[in-house]
């Protein structure tokens, strides 16, 4: 097989990104930072026939995509893409679902060590018990201001304690400690960065919204919505629910103050009555709290009464008794 030159290369990569890019409907942009190669074989071997897995230098992918741009005309969603073209990334080209998609990364990702250097993904926590270290590895764990304790010659760490925070640099202290200790604290793969479909960009966190968030934002946004129409005085569809049961609890405080009667069509005027003229014998008579809703009401009023008689003191004679009577 003939070697390619530079530019052939070069021109070939163009044209393969290019291809691509109009092939697929959708375009990942994935991170491989600390991704094997034998890794990387896997991940394209189970996606074979339906991904497209491009990598290359930053330079040529953004060299292509201005390319691209000015071909097509395009002044404003190439040059949005390539404001994510930074690190160690790569173009996965697919017509699949992106959260198959994501999942089927998932599968294929690997635990690591930590390594001095590395930035942390995760918060890493060392423990709390024995370490199966002799004393004299004290100085490790004195380093990173960890409780410890010799227990049996032992060396025992008192309190679980966080040793690294999540996007900082893992130092050396940490990485012997957590590799004497055998803890493999991170799971390294290709991971979602940018998702571009049908024009859009967007992060990977859109694929965590469902159903059942959408509608709890919608129900917080038009409870708001009510609350602010209700303190200004606006009405409004959102607000009107609560306007109608406010000018009845209205109705009902004017009909009982002025003692009026509206007849036996309404029933929540009478029990009301009911309630005021005598809350024991209503609740009684109404155990389910229903009609004037005065059930627990009624049983917190007539409690008082209910409760039982504080004994009496006893007198001082009785506690003037003496050591020996």
């Amino acid at each position: 097989m003939v070697k390619l030159g530079k530019q052939e290369r070069k021109e070939k990569y163009f044209t393969t990104l290019e291809k691509y890019w109009t092939q697929f409907g959708k375009v990942i942009i994935v991170g491989v930072d600390n991704v094997q190669s034998k890794q990387m074989q896997r991940v394209r071997h189970v996606l074979r026939n339906r991904c497209e897995l491009l990598m290359g230098k930053n330079t040529l992918m953004r060299k292509c995509l201005r390319d691209m741009a000015e071909k097509s005309g395009d002044t404003d969603f190439i040059p949005a893409v390539l404001e994510h073209v930074k690190g160690n990334i790569g173009f996965l080209f697919t017509d699949m679902e992106v959260a198959d998609v994501k999942e089927v990364l998932a599968e294929h990702k690997i635990q690591a060590p930590a390594k001095a250097g590395i930035v942390a993904p995760v918060d890493v926590f060392v423990p709390d018990g024995p370490t199966g270290m002799g004393p004299e590895k004290t100085s490790f764990f004195q380093a990173l201001n960890l409780p410890t304790k010799i227990v049996k010659g032992i060396i025992s760490i008192m309190n679980q304690t966080k040793v690294v925070n999540a996007g900082e640099k893992v130092g050396l202290s940490e990485a012997k400690l957590l590799n004497m200790m055998n803890i493999s604290p991170f799971f390294y793969g290709v991971e979602l960065i940018q998702i571009v479909d049908n024009g859009a960009i967007y992060p990977p966190s859109v694929l965590e919204i469902t159903t059942e968030f959408l509608m709890a934002k919608f129900a917080t946004g038009v409870a708001n919505v009510a609350s602010v129409s209700l303190s200004i005085g606006f009405p409004t569809k959102a607000s009107g629910p609560h306007s109608l049961v406010n000018g009845f609890k209205n109705v009902m405080a004017v009909a009982l103050a002025a003692d009026l009667d509206f007849g036996k069509e309404h029933a929540g005027l009478a029990n009301a009555k009911l309630f005021l003229s005598d809350p024991a014998a209503f609740a009684s008579a109404n155990p389910g709290g229903g009609g004037g809703g005065g059930g627990a009401p009624a049983a917190a009023a007539a409690a008082p009464a209910a409760a039982a008689p504080e004994p009496e003191e006893e007198s001082e004679e009785d506690m003037a008794m003496g050591l020996f009577d």
